[in-house]
């Protein structure tokens, strides 16, 4: 008579377990509302696709930081990528492109459907100390 007992309690303890954990698989699947997100990614000097632009997607929390499970997408020839089942809520969207200054801007997920289109620009001269800038020509000292 106890060893059934022992069975009894034993298999209602493995049944509430089964329940309970199928529970928490469903919380963590049912994240709310989701978007479909399309991103074109064009040269800002004549819009022309970039093929092979990498693009990295970060989910950002309430308090501005990045948090775990970014991805990332290759544009295609058009310079498209596209991705369905983001979460709505903060997104930074990094493109980075071989040649191009990295993008890097952060939008609001709240529609079901969102189109980005990114400009890339050409990276900028860069200044150096040890170059001559005759521009700056130091004022011309009078004879005394």
């Amino acid at each position: 008579m106890k060893l059934r007992i022992g069975n009894c309690v034993v298999a209602v303890a493995a049944v509430v377990l089964v329940i309970g954990a199928a529970g928490l698989a469903w919380a963590q699947n049912d994240e709310g509302p989701t978007a479909s997100l399309r991103i074109v990614v064009v040269r800002d000097a004549d819009g022309k696709p970039v093929k092979n632009a990498q693009v990295v997607l970060h989910p950002v929390n309430r308090k501005g930081k990045q948090t775990k499970g970014e991805m990332d997408l290759k544009t295609d020839a058009d310079g498209h990528a596209a991705v369905d089942a983001i979460p709505y809520g903060s997104l930074q969207v990094q493109v980075m492109a071989k040649g191009f200054q990295t993008f890097g801007e952060d939008y609001e997920v709240k529609q079901s459907e969102l189109e980005i289109t990114v400009k890339l620009k050409r990276p900028g001269g860069q200044y150096s100390i040890y170059e001559n800038h005759d521009d700056k020509k130091e004022p011309e000292q009078k004879p005394q």
